[in-house]
């Protein structure tokens, strides 16, 4: 059920360093928003080292990701814009999508051709200035990985592309960097990655990565950045000494990512190549049931219910950390659960 993907929130020796780290400043709390004040020495680190790891040009912190969603689209879909939406984006982007009138459709979820045929029709119909599209690398509940054939049509109509990867980055990628290094994207001036730190990256907070035009529009645009208080200095320097600790454990943490992903496939005959493994069940009822169940053995499974999914599922994180043979018996009880109900 956690998404703490490669297990770093139980890692006390990355807690220390990143104590020691915060330790070296005379200050050590934000104590006002970015414009006032609140720009702290170890935000602009790892500013500059998630930008340049990724290959974008510039790289903002934000409060968390929900926060991130709310300023990417509020600030930019201005008013002769146009935003087309995965419509299994995450709900802080379908909230946003009230501050923008009626500017916005969504596509069918990580479908290519649909997403062709609304840019087309909105282009006849509308012509509107700019066009957005919004997507994620990893979708949150599914685990599907965006099609790259997303990121071609953004390219093909000079559209602007927000990459949600609050699941991705830290998990896919030879680099562990998320679908950019998945797909071996070289990040443009139209790409945006949004990313939060209380996944991967074992503690709290968002960023959001872009070239040096749209973070400095974002600065001075974006609301849920410009009225809140900087991010936490320590989160910040936790996911700071996470992240160089990912980038120097990738081909380590890969091989224990395919190890796992490799098991679930094996015994549950489930397609996954992401963590996140959903098992559909037939009702809320049963979803409920399950989690209690699998509760009762210490295993602590999401049971996500509609209206939140179409469909019941539970929802099973392969997390780093937890050993082969807890993992197999994890997936054997689940075996007997979903024949039981049938």
């Amino acid at each position: 059920m956690s998404n703490d993907y490669l297990g770093l929130a139980n890692n006390k020796e990355q807690f220390e360093k990143a104590v020691n780290l915060v330790r070296e400043y005379e200050s050590f709390a934000p104590k006002s928003s970015m414009l006032v004040g609140g720009y702290h020495r170890v935000h602009k680190i790892f500013e500059d080292e998630i930008s340049t790891l990724n290959g974008f040009e510039s790289a903002i912190t934000v409060g968390s990701g929900f926060l991130a969603n709310m300023a990417l689209i509020e600030s930019l879909v201005r008013k002769k814009d146009f935003l087309l939406i995965d419509e299994e984006y995450h709900a802080s982007g379908i909230v946003a999508l009230q501050m923008i009138d009626d500017r916005y459709m969504k596509f069918r979820h990580n479908c290519a051709s649909d997403l062709r045929i609304k840019l087309l029709d909105i282009k006849r119909k509308l012509n509107p200035k700019r066009i957005i599209i919004a997507i994620e690398g990893i979708y949150s509940m599914s685990g599907d990985i965006c099609t790259k054939e997303l990121f071609d049509i953004a390219d093909e109509f000079g559209a602007i592309l927000i990459v949600d990867e609050a699941h991705s980055s830290g998990t896919i990628g030879g680099n562990l960097l998320g679908v950019f290094d998945y797909y071996g994207i070289t990040p443009k001036a139209n790409h945006i990655k949004m990313g939060t730190l209380g996944k991967a990256y074992g503690s709290y907070g968002a960023y959001i990565l872009a070239s040096r035009n749209i973070i400095s529009f974002l600065e001075n645009r974006a609301k849920s950045i410009i009225y809140t208080t900087s991010l936490s200095v320590f989160d910040t320097a936790l996911a700071l000494v996470n992240l160089r600790y990912i980038h120097e454990n990738a081909k380590r943490i890969n091989k224990e990512i395919s190890d796992k992903i490799n098991i679930a496939n094996e015994i549950l005959n489930i397609k996954t190549d992401s963590l996140i493994v959903p098992i559909k069940v037939k009702d809320n009822h049963t979803a409920i049931e399950f989690q209690k169940l699998l509760q009762s053995s210490c295993y602590l499974i999401g049971a996500i219910r509609q209206p939140t999914v179409n469909h019941p599922i539970l929802r099973v994180i392969l997390r780093c950390g937890v050993s082969t043979k807890s993992l197999k018996e994890l997936f054997l009880i689940i075996k007997r659960l979903e024949l039981k109900s049938i």
